[in-house]
């Protein structure tokens, strides 16, 4: 799997205004920016300097990065913009020295510059980092310019999602991702969320000229209420699978029994506690890649505002 410079550029991107962090310059080559705290803590590994701020409650001071997504083009564009300022020099240097670059900005105003690329350390710690704060989101729907301008608030509706993977573990496995949706506000469940979010621009901040409906559902009680719904689909599934899968666990444990039946026999006492230990631990091994289990598990999860329908 690899990306393109665009898919690159448009992930960082978000990234970067999902964490709001302020742009200061872009271009479809490279956009510069100047870190929120939370970009700052994730990507600038700078544990000792977030410790000190947070003790002494002062202003932090985050640091400023040209991210460059087309190097080439990116160089052409800054030769380009250089150029017509060539003739504002200090014109007695210039009879003395030559034109003269100006001196880099050093200390807490520097701008730091990268080139991000598929692969790149940055662009792992961006996927890092939006892995991990991807895990619950709290997201709107965006109802677009033309709801600024109605005289009526729209309403939105709040629903907890949670994107459920469930793992049927023997000697081969198999997955299914079931993303499934609550209303907080009338406990419908919505066991195809996906198609509800599909098409939607969503967006972190509240939009204008909208309000959120009173929800008519805890958070714990709308969790249990899906775990349950997951639990009735694996009661209700087809149970063939691991019902081959015993039969083949079985049949391994009868070839190691037999393996180690004699062996087990042996009259040299340490030679058979030696096989014993062997043959326990085979066993365990056995069981382990043989013996079918589900394993479910979280993905992710979030409270979503959508537009009511009512």
């Amino acid at each position: 799997m690899t990306m393109s410079q665009e898919q690159i550029r448009d992930y960082c991107k978000t990234y970067l205004e999902a964490t709001a962090c302020q742009f200061l310059e872009k271009s479809p080559y490279h956009v510069t920016v100047k870190l929120s705290p939370q970009a700052d803590k994730e990507l600038t590994n700078r544990p000792y300097y977030w410790g000190f701020v947070e003790r002494m409650g002062i202003e932090p001071e985050t640091m400023s990065f040209c991210f460059i997504f087309d190097p080439e083009k990116h160089r052409a564009l800054e030769d380009a913009s250089a150029a017509p300022s060539a003739g504002h020099t200090d014109p007695v240097l210039d009879r003395h020295f030559g034109a003269v670059r100006p001196l880099p900005v050093l200390g807490p105003g520097r701008i730091q510059r990268e080139e991000i690329t598929f692969g790149s350390p940055r662009l792992k710690q961006i996927f890092a980092a939006a892995r991990q704060g991807g895990r619950q989101v709290y997201l709107f729907e965006n109802p677009g310019h033309l709801q600024r301008r109605t005289l009526l608030s729209a309403a939105y509706e709040p629903w907890l999602g949670v994107q459920y993977k469930l793992e049927f573990c023997c000697d081969v496995k198999r997955e299914e991702l079931h993303f499934l949706g609550i209303s907080l506000q009338n406990g419908m469940v919505d066991d195809a969320f996906a198609n509800r979010l599909k098409g939607k621009d969503l967006i972190p901040r509240l939009p204008e000229n909208v309000h959120i409906t009173p929800t008519g559902l805890a958070l714990p009680v709308a969790r249990e209420r899906l775990e349950k719904l997951i639990t009735s689909r694996l009661e209700d599934a087809d149970s063939a699978w691991a019902d081959a899968a015993q039969e083949r666990l079985e049949e391994e444990l009868l070839l190691i029994d037999s393996y180690y039946r004699d062996l087990l026999q042996d009259p040299d006492e340490e030679r058979q506690l030696a096989f014993r230990e062997q043959y326990e631990a085979r066993k365990a091994e056995i069981r382990w890649q043989y013996e079918p289990r589900i394993v479910v598990s979280a993905l992710g999860s979030g409270i979503f505002h959508l537009r009511s329908s009512l």
